[in-house]
């Protein structure tokens, strides 16, 4: 269970008012639903924007590199020896309709390029990419099986335009070697199951599922065994993480509790469609036991992560402003107290992830995109 899956999203003010709310990946598609609105309010946009890597206030990046430029580019995620990335990427101008998986080595030297290869099947739709700790495998959620063709789009227009997106029924995860050769479907219960990430202790991945009528967290062996549920309550629970000793659990999930948002929730994912107005942050152990809520903001609080000492998280909200962006990310203890904004973005920041060794740090933003619709991926220096 993982992100969203989930990917990319506006820029200069998103029109989007998140109570009708949202990639995916993802969660992971999160960012990817966010898109619809992001366009929708470019265009009145454009009189905000301004060009820059690193916004002031921004006192944890020092040299601040850009690493792709055009495209929706999300989910940009370390190998475990901090030395290559994988991510997810879509850009119909070089005939890439639906997201796909890259890999890249993060560049060392002045001057050198980031120079991605395509490492999914280049059909069907994907999400959620990671590194297995060999760093010569990972694996990813795709919908390639179900048809080659990118899966359709929501008309939200059937749902008075609410912020949808799809939890495709055909996405499964697969394991795969770094040169794009899938080398073992790990699911194959019907319904989605996606937003998988491992464990540092290298015995087992947390994913989200829809096996059982809900979409909850499990956990499954690197083989794609010893499947167990471990979250029950309704509401979308995805985008999960372990801490560096793989001894908790970090997510975000949605928890309707009107009568009304009961029945919008279970009508919407009967059709394979999900809604949330209102996801929070809870961390547990890696067991799914002592579950607990640690951020009360309300609006859309997702994308979260361990900082690598385990002693704070990292996530992505909009939940300062009302109209639903810009989205920043954000730093807190473990308790969601000493909250400290660290990105200043006047669109949107998300998908954060330190290096295994807290040195560098890596997040996607529609920053220095020229005004366009792009989101790329920046690597920074961590300044603790």
């Amino acid at each position: 269970m993982k992100r969203i899956a989930f990917m990319p999203v506006m820029i200069l003010l998103l029109t989007i008012v998140i109570s009708s709310y949202t990639t995916n990946t993802a969660t992971h598609q999160f960012a990817h639903s966010l898109k619809g609105s992001y366009s929708q309010a470019l265009n009145t946009a454009s009189s905000s924007f301004t060009d820059t890597i690193q916004f002031p206030g921004e006192k944890h990046f020092a040299n601040v590199q850009q690493l792709t430029f055009g495209g929706d580019n999300a989910e940009a995620y370390f190998s475990f020896d901090g030395k290559y990335l994988v991510f997810q990427r879509k850009n119909e101008k070089e005939g890439i309709q639906c997201d796909q998986i890259w890999m890249g080595k993060i560049p060392t030297q002045p001057g050198e390029k980031f120079q991605p290869k395509l490492v999914s099947t280049g059909t069907g739709r994907t999400t959620c990419s990671y590194f297995y700790p060999d760093g010569k495998h990972i694996l990813y959620g795709s919908t390639h099986l179900g048809s080659a063709a990118c899966p359709p789009v929501p008309d939200r227009s059937k749902y008075g335009n609410k912020y949808i997106w799809a939890v495709y029924k055909d996405f499964d995860i697969f394991t795969a070697d770094t040169n794009g050769h899938i080398l073992k479907r790990l699911t194959k219960t019907p319904g989605y199951d996606a937003e998988a990430t491992l464990s540092p202790k290298g015995d087992k991945m947390v994913f989200t599922s829809m096996r059982d009528g809900d979409l909850d967290l499990y956990t499954m062996d690197l083989k794609g065994k010893h499947v167990k549920r471990i979250t029950n309550t309704l509401g979308y629970d995805g985008g999960a993480w372990f801490s560096s000793d793989g001894t908790k659990i970090i997510w975000r999930a949605s928890r309707p509790k009107t009568p009304e948002e009961i029945k919008e929730y279970n009508d919407l994912l009967k059709e394979n469609l999900v809604a949330p107005t209102h996801m929070e942050v809870w961390i547990a152990d890696a067991d799914g036991k002592n579950a607990r809520q640690v951020t009360f903001l309300e609006q859309a609080n997702w994308a979260p992560n361990f900082t690598p000492d385990g002693k704070h998280f990292i996530f992505c909200s909009n939940h300062e402003y009302k109209r639903g962006f810009p989205f920043n990310m954000y730093l807190c203890d473990l308790d969601g107290k000493n909250m400290e904004k660290i990105s200043h973005d006047n669109s949107f920041d998300a998908f954060p992830m330190f290096s295994p060794d807290g040195k560098k740090f890596v997040f996607c933003s529609t920053r220095n995109n020229g005004g366009t619709r792009d989101i790329n991926i920046f690597i920074a220096d961590w300044v603790p």
